[in-house]
Parts: structure tokens; sequence; C-alpha cells
């Protein structure tokens, strides 16, 4: 299997989340915190539905026998009423890097980079333009590298998890 490969299963995921009593939830995040667990692979695959915290384990779940060389993010802006996130999956391969989208839609695919930093500051720009509309303050906007969480964990305890990641320093990565 590869990256190609891979992409082509995760057409397969709709985006949308499932709560602790396994209700699937499409266009409805209005309980989502409250209710929101996180799943594992073999979960998204049965329900055919993930956020992009869900759809990131199933990415690593793949990726785990093709690339060792993977690593996973976590974008948050801190705001008082809500904390817009996005987790995103990324693999070095002959001397590039890359950032595998499947669940940000307007981005989906697979993009290529010649450095790390190149492929997180663009990420960064786009989840400042298209998920905050340039309203933001750079405080306030952090990105972790986290390791693979457990699963069937609320949104609190996936926050901690991604939050006792890398703290990732722009400016000297």
């Amino acid at each position: 299997m590869n990256e190609n490969e891979i992409m082509k299963l995760m057409n397969k995921i709709n985006y949308g989340w499932v709560d602790k009593n396994n209700i699937k939830h499409i266009n409805d995040f209005d309980t989502f915190s409250d209710r929101y667990i996180l799943q594992s692979p073999d979960d998204i695959i049965k329900n055919q539905v993930g956020v992009c915290w869900d759809q990131v384990e199933l990415e690593r779940y793949y990726f785990k026998d093709i690339n060792n060389s993977i690593k996973t993010f976590f974008i948050v802006y801190y705001d008082n009423d809500k904390c817009p996130t996005h987790t995103f999956l990324i693999f070095e391969k002959d001397n590039k890097y890359y950032w595998f989208e499947h669940s940000w839609e307007k981005f989906r695919g697979i993009h290529e980079y010649d450095t790390l930093n190149n492929l997180l500051n663009d990420i960064k720009n786009k989840f400042i333009y298209y998920e905050l509309n340039n309203k933001y303050n750079d405080d306030n906007l952090k990105i972790y590298e986290y390791t693979k969480p457990k699963y069937n964990i609320s949104v609190q305890e996936f926050f901690k998890h991604c939050e006792n990641g890398n703290l990732i320093d722009l400016q000297n990565y």
C-alpha cells in the first residue's frame, strides 16, 4: 500500500463524529464538546465517519506499515468561546515532506514541501486565513506535535494529550 492507496481508503470516511452512545453526527456539532469520544481505527472504518482527530488516527494506522517517518500535529487557537483546532499527518519520503490531508476538504490531497518548516508554516497560514478569518492573536495560536493517543477519550482528554506533546516554535524549527 502507498500514500495514494491510503487516500482512496480515506475517501470512504465522511466528516462527522460519533458520541459516547455510538450515535453518528454529521452536521450537528452542538453537543460535540460534551459527548465526543476519539474513535479507534476499527471503529472509524465501521462507522465510516470521523472528524480530523479521528481521521488522523486512521491515517496513522494505515501508514504504520509503509512509512515509519510520520508525525502528527495539533494546531489550536485558544479563544474564550471556542477553540478551533485541526490535526494533520505528515510524512517524509525521498528528502521531501508531505502533508497528507483528508478531513479538511478544501485541501484534501497530498502536498509536497522541501522543508518541514515550510509545510508547518503553510498549514498555519491556511488555518489563520480560512479558520480564523485573519483575526487572531499570535500568542493564542499553538502547534503541538503529538503521539498516538488512547482511544475513547473525551475532547478535554484529547486536548490534554496533545498539549503534553512537543510545542512547536516555528521560528526555530
